[in-house]
């Protein structure tokens, strides 16, 4: 499985989900992933399936994980929102 998220696809489903998510608590939570960002919106998260991403200085990004299961649970779900945005 392709494990790389570009820029463009991180902000595009940020911004879904930010449109299209329930609000909760943490954020807003849309198919498994929860999205939501620090207070000045310099740095965004998406939680869901045992990750927390970080994205934001110099549009890079870290997945934290224990167990590659949940690494590949997380794209998959980043990737079927994103086919989801593209067919809209």
């Amino acid at each position: 499985m392709k494990n790389d998220l570009d820029s463009k696809t991180i902000l595009s489903v940020y911004e879904y989900i930010q449109k299209h998510g329930e609000v909760t608590p943490e954020g807003k939570f849309f198919d498994g992933i929860t999205a939501f960002s620090d207070i000045d919106a310099y740095t965004i998260y998406f939680q869901g399936s045992g990750v927390l991403m970080r994205y934001g200085f110099h549009n890079t990004y870290h997945l934290d994980y224990e167990h590659d299961k949940h690494k590949d649970d997380f794209i998959a779900k980043i990737d079927a929102i994103k086919k989801q945005i593209d067919s809209d």
